[in-house]
């Protein structure tokens, strides 16, 4: 069965470990793609709302761009401002209180194109016009691989370009993060940009860009050697986070949205474990984050179950590391304050 709904993840259902731990959730979407043939095509804030609000105490959570909503017309630029001007209305709905006690997009991440280098800066101007109150930094995606099958976002070697670094200068000087992605091979080159760039907040996405399928399924030994090596280098550098999530992606290779019942939360617990323990064990958990990547992994199992697979993993960390990686990192890497 590829890419169960709500149904299929209802199949799956267990109680609530730990309710009272404090949660933000630092990376999931909202979207409406309806003219597309995807998965979930729609998630907004009712949607967000049904996961966050299943017993886990999400507290507050984070919007990464999607490359949805954008303006339909106007300088090529700008036109991803109409996305953040649209989350900045569903996070001030979720403000209300009327969907639950989440504060959903507590942060807002938007996109813009450092390639543009100094003239990024009037984009992030509007973009922090659009939230100014939320508005936390962009997301620019980087993922390069020779192999065909593999979705590419940038041409190769972007991360070292004097454009890109440029425009990320100027993110800096402003006072925003930078969220990005790569696909594994390019960790060093994440490493090298990293070190070029002391003074910038970066956020790396879903474990650094593993990938066990296509020209990259079948070879293991291989991948992970190759992405162990690049998650150390990277790691060396103080300025980078790391999310934990992703993991119910197709692209890791795990097949687990194929199954006829969704996977719980021991069996899922147990899966993640090594990916996980050596990413915090380089990272340190206060450079560390679980995020959900809703509803992308949600193809793969609930949001609940997911949680409370991250609740079982992480039950021998001492509670300060645990805070750190539920909350704390992530809060102190958006600046939000969730405190109420």
């Amino acid at each position: 069965m590829p890419f169960g709904g709500n149904d299929w993840l209802a199949l799956t259902r267990e109680p609530t470990l730990e309710p009272e731990l404090p949660i933000c959730d630092p990376h999931h979407h909202f979207w409406d793609f309806r003219a597309e043939r995807i998965p979930y095509q729609r998630y907004l804030l009712h949607e967000l709302a049904a996961d966050v609000n299943c017993g886990h105490s999400v507290r507050s959570t984070v919007f990464i761009e999607a490359r949805s909503m954008y303006r339909p017309d106007g300088p090529v630029e700008l036109r991803p401002v109409g996305e953040v001007e649209f989350v900045q209305g569903l996070a001030a709905a979720a403000a209300t209180g009327l969907y639950g006690p989440c504060r959903a997009a507590a942060g807002i991440v938007g996109h813009a194109d450092l390639k543009l280098g100094d003239r990024v800066a009037p984009v992030l101007d509007a973009l922090r016009a659009a939230s100014p109150n939320r508005f936390r930094g962009i997301r620019h995606t980087v993922t390069w691989d020779p192999h065909p099958e593999i979705d590419n976002r940038e041409k190769e070697g972007v991360l070292a370009s004097a454009e890109y670094r440029a425009g990320a200068r100027v993110l800096a000087r402003m006072g925003l993060s930078l969220d990005t992605g790569v696909c594994f091979p390019q960790l060093p080159e994440l490493a090298e940009f990293a070190k070029a760039t002391p003074e910038l907040t970066i956020i790396l996405n879903h474990l650094g860009g593993l990938t066990r399928i296509g020209p990259y399924a079948n070879r293991d030994e291989e991948v992970f050697a190759t992405w162990r090596r690049g998650i150390a280098a990277v790691a060396e550098c103080p300025n980078v986070s790391l999310k934990l999530g992703g993991i119910g992606m197709p692209r890791l290779g795990f097949d687990w949205h194929t199954r006829t019942r969704p996977i719980g939360s021991e069996e899922l617990a147990a899966a993640i474990g090594p990916v996980m323990t050596f990413c915090i064990e380089q990272f340190g958990p206060g450079r560390c984050m679980f995020e959900s990547n809703f509803p992308v992994d949600k193809v793969s199992f609930s949001h609940h179950v997911l949680f409370n697979s991250f609740k079982r993993f992480s039950k021998n960390y001492s509670a300060s590391e645990r805070a750190a990686l539920f909350r704390d990192a992530a809060v102190r890497a958006y600046r939000i304050d969730d405190a109420a």
